[in-house]
């Protein structure tokens, strides 16, 4: 009976192998620098990816205090040294994503690899970090865009991954997150009904201190707010002398670049690569077709 039990099994077990995924191909972290998690009901696995593009630290103008911040705090991690999770908040376009890719291209010789894991995949994030945990590399944990909703319990899973499980985060792993809220969780008007004043002291309700609470576990909090105009031009000429060429730069691409930000409604560095793709790339394809009207 019981070899027969087996058999059936094993028949069972040839037949649902055919409908499962390939196993994956092992990352070789020595080669590749960067990867994406993938959840599946049976785990996940990571997925090699090549860097995004070339963008260093120098291209990103107007953030100065946070590309300092943030590039002492992963070059500490590198090397063994005291280092915090940290939380990039602020307005949508205003860097938060692009200081990550250009921290990667400027310190993935110095042993840094990026992990990134998207805001689905949260509740799966212990299982990663179990895997990384005895890995001789450095790795940041990367999740782009990060918010929750009130009735949302991936937040749970990050929480306990940043700073609640008894066995804590490995040595080797960072946590970084971006997201356009400051605390990452929705804030109303009714989590503020119980707030009170006790003497001089404010103390929130138990809503707020829930959603407090996660963001409270970021030790590094940098902020990025939108640009002056002033800030803004710099950054345009930055990019069309960069994709274009110092002569693409005048007083009327000036001109055009406010007008450009006017109509967007806001000033930001995104706004300002897309004025600068805008601009050169009409410009060049005018001197293709002028020259063949004649």
């Amino acid at each position: 009976m019981d070899a027969e039990l087996s058999q059936r099994i094993t028949r069972l077990l040839d037949h649902i192998d055919h409908w499962l995924p390939p196993a994956p191909t092992p990352v070789d972290w020595d080669i590749h620098v960067a990867a994406i998690w993938q959840r599946h009901p049976l785990g996940g696995w990571l997925v090699p990816v090549p860097p995004r593009d070339t963008l260093t630290l120098d291209d990103l103008l107007g953030i100065e205090r946070q590309k300092l911040a943030l590039l002492d705090n992963t070059r500490a991690f590198l090397q063994g040294l005291p280092a915090n999770h940290a939380l990039l908040w602020g307005s949508r376009g205003s860097g938060k994503s692009s200081i990550i890719r250009a921290l990667l291209n400027s310190l993935a010789k110095e042993g840094l690899r990026l992990i990134q894991v998207d805001r689905h995949d949260l509740c799966s994030l212990p299982l990663l970090v179990e895997q990384l945990r005895h890995m001789p590399h450095r790795f940041v944990v990367y999740c782009d865009d990060l918010s929750f909703e009130g009735n949302d319990d991936a937040y749970k899973a990050l929480k306990s991954v940043v700073d609640g499980a008894l066995t804590g985060p490995p040595e080797n792993v960072l946590l970084y997150a971006t997201s356009n809220r400051r605390h990452l969780l929705p804030e109303s008007m009714q989590d503020n009904s119980s707030t009170r004043l006790v003497g001089e002291e404010l103390h929130h309700g138990d809503a707020v201190e829930e959603k407090i609470s996660l963001s409270d576990r970021f030790g590094l909090w940098l902020g990025f707010h939108p640009f002056n105009q002033a800030t803004y031009l710099e950054v345009c000429e930055h990019w069309v002398r960069h994709i274009g060429g110092q002569q693409d730069w005048n007083e009327a691409t000036k001109a055009e670049a406010v007008r450009f930000a006017t109509l967007r409604g806001g000033r930001s560095g995104r706004a300002a690569w897309q004025f600068a793709a805008h601009w050169v790339g009409r410009k060049r394809l005018h001197e293709k077709v002028q020259p063949s009207k004649k």
